[in-house]
């Protein structure tokens, strides 16, 4: 059936307003992975079990140890598989170029920002913690925020690696399985994107530019993918229930 003028318009503005939305949801994530990425937490503690403390290669004890910020980064799988999904391999690209750039220009103003000079009355007021002991509330607020050039660096290397690979082997994978199977072409898309990922980071920030042995590498590095495989197969109920809901609000679902 052929559209009218009026419903064209109203069709480029339904999908023009899923981009914005993706990107948005898609941008925000991205930076916040980055900024709560400095935190390291131990996955058995938080669950309430003792620490594994596997000895591997020696005295390195494998402890299940993850970066914050991979809590949320299945949220970026899912959306760049969205994204993909209705706009192709060019919308990833234009939505991770996005994402780069503004991470990019948060860490100009946090470094810019921790240069400040702290007022007296802010450093007074915060001098003590709960317990009663000194704080430096300034030297805390600049180590939280202000990572290293090397991480910075390796962060978005490996961020645009993973995102661009992600998009051509989705792609590959959709031409093989048409509309059908979304949840396998993200999976997979996902499985080799994120292997590149999860190692070139901790390589490149930890071992090549740190002072990591690569065995340290590879045994975070399992413990990273291995998380974030596992979250992206919980996902895809999640995955499959806002792309029935994209669809319906594009026209695009079978009646």
């Amino acid at each position: 059936m052929k559209l009218n003028k009026q419903e064209n318009v109203q069709n480029t503005h339904r999908y023009d307003l899923v981009f914005y939305v993706l990107a948005s949801f898609f941008i925000a994530n991205a930076i916040l992975a980055e900024v709560i990425g400095v935190k390291l937490f131990s996955f058995e503690q938080s669950i309430g079990i003792a620490p594994l403390d596997w000895q591997l290669w020696g005295n390195f004890l494998f402890r299940l140890d993850l970066s914050a910020g991979v809590i949320i980064w299945p949220i970026v799988f899912i959306i760049s598989d969205l994204t993909n999904e209705y706009f192709g391999k060019k919308g990833v690209q234009k939505m991770t170029f996005m994402a780069i750039g503004l991470i990019a220009y948060a860490f100009v103003v946090i470094f810019l920002v921790t240069e400040l000079h702290p007022a007296d009355f802010w450093l007074k007021a915060n001098q003590m913690d709960a317990k009663g002991n000194f704080f430096d509330i300034n030297l805390a607020f600049t180590t939280l925020f202000r990572q290293s050039l090397s991480i910075i660096f390796a962060s978005l290397t490996a961020f645009a690696i993973g995102q661009l690979l992600d998009a051509i082997v989705f792609e590959k994978i959709k031409k093989l399985t048409g509309q059908k199977m979304l949840w396998l072409r993200a999976t997979l898309s996902t499985s080799i994107s994120q292997f590149i990922d999860s190692f070139l980071i901790l390589f490149l920030a930890f071992y090549m530019f740190g002072n990591w042995s690569f065995e340290q590498v590879i045994a975070v590095g399992i413990v990273q993918y291995s998380y974030k495989i596992f979250v992206a197969f919980l996902l895809i109920p999640v995955l499959n229930g806002v792309h029935w809901l994209i669809d319906g609000y594009l026209g695009l679902r079978e009646k």
